[in-house]
């Protein structure tokens, strides 16, 4: 199991779009890949579970991955945080 906190710095944070990435990045990987915010747990592979979460911007969220492909999953996770989904300028 590997974990990682992320700061979400998109401006909208996790709303649809951003959340439908995420899915769509989680779904290509066999790991079990969670996210946890304010003391909810989000499944990645389900844009309800991540948009129940409503997480906005600056909110720190704790990525967990569990799985043969943890460390790549983790590591494509991060990388569209970091890219803010591709959204902001």
């Amino acid at each position: 199991m590997l974990q990682e906190t992320l700061t979400i710095i998109n401006s909208r944070g996790l709303h649809a779009r951003a959340a439908t990435k995420l899915v769509k990045t989680a779904l290509t990987f066999d790991s079990d890949i969670h996210i946890e915010f304010d003391g909810k747990t989000a499944d990645c592979k389900s844009v309800m579970s991540i948009l129940l979460l409503a997480a906005t911007v600056n909110s720190e969220i704790t990525l967990t991955a569990t799985g043969c492909d943890e460390q790549n999953a983790i590591d494509r996770i991060k990388a569209l945080f970091s890219n803010k989904f591709g959204e902001d300028s």
